[in-house]
């Protein structure tokens, strides 16, 4: 099974790491929120410290589970019984307070196994977004233009979903970042880093769809879809 551990203390989760390795689970780890919602749809179990450095774990995890129903256990520090709360509302499934017991964790991942086997998993279909040839599946996540396949990334089509999902909409960079990244900037200006990445990313989508007209960028106000 294939686990993904998203914690910035690089030395604790190495350790972590190398124990879940010793008992047959193939690991990856990363440091920040995005790379989490960017890595996780190739593995099968996510743990995550709700401490990240760029987006607020619980952001991450609200995301994610808006999308997909991989297994989540939190860390979150002592003492703090909010948190837990918390992190079940944002749709975790167990939550564990540091430092914890390496014999306990896996306890409670196999507990989580078991529960979310046993859990029924068929849901109603969504229905597909077409604007002019192209074709978006919210379901599969996948996209296509006159029936051919576009390989996207998970951040790519959470970018193309949102857009098209409202056609019509100007979305700000502010806008993109909270709703596609789960930045949320409080009011503050975006970053120049934060802004390369939409910049990044929508360079990347145009390329895949073939035509740059597909997204349409309006100077100082943001990102709509465009027809291709």
């Amino acid at each position: 099974m294939r686990v993904l551990v998203a914690d910035s203390d690089t030395i604790g989760v190495g350790r972590l790491s190398a124990e879940l390795q010793r008992h047959g689970f193939d690991t990856e780890q990363c440091g920040t929120g995005v790379e989490a919602l960017e890595k996780y749809p190739k593995f099968d179990f996510f743990l995550i410290d709700i401490a990240l450095p760029d987006i607020d774990g619980l952001e991450v995890c609200r995301l994610l589970r808006a999308v997909n129903d991989i297994p989540i256990i939190a860390f979150t520090d002592p003492g703090t019984d909010l948190d837990r709360i918390l992190c079940l509302q944002a749709g975790c499934d167990d939550c564990m307070a540091k430092p914890f017991g390496f014999r306990e964790l896996l306890a409670r991942i196999e507990a989580v196994l078991r529960r979310s086997s046993s859990q029924p998993t068929a849901l109603p279909r969504s229905q597909p977004l077409v604007i002019g040839s192209l074709c978006i599946d919210p379901d599969t996540r996948e996209a296509r233009i006159n029936g051919r396949l576009i390989k996207l990334t998970r951040i790519e089509f959470r970018l193309l979903h949102q857009l098209a999902s409202q056609p019509q909409t100007v979305f700000s960079r502010a806008r993109l970042m909270a709703d596609v990244w789960g930045y949320q900037h409080h009011g503050r200006p975006l970053s120049a880093k934060a802004s390369r990445t939409i910049d990044t990313h929508t360079s990347a989508l145009r390329k895949k769809l073939g035509d740059p007209s597909w997204i349409v960028t309006l100077r100082g106000i943001g990102f709509r879809m465009g027809h291709g």
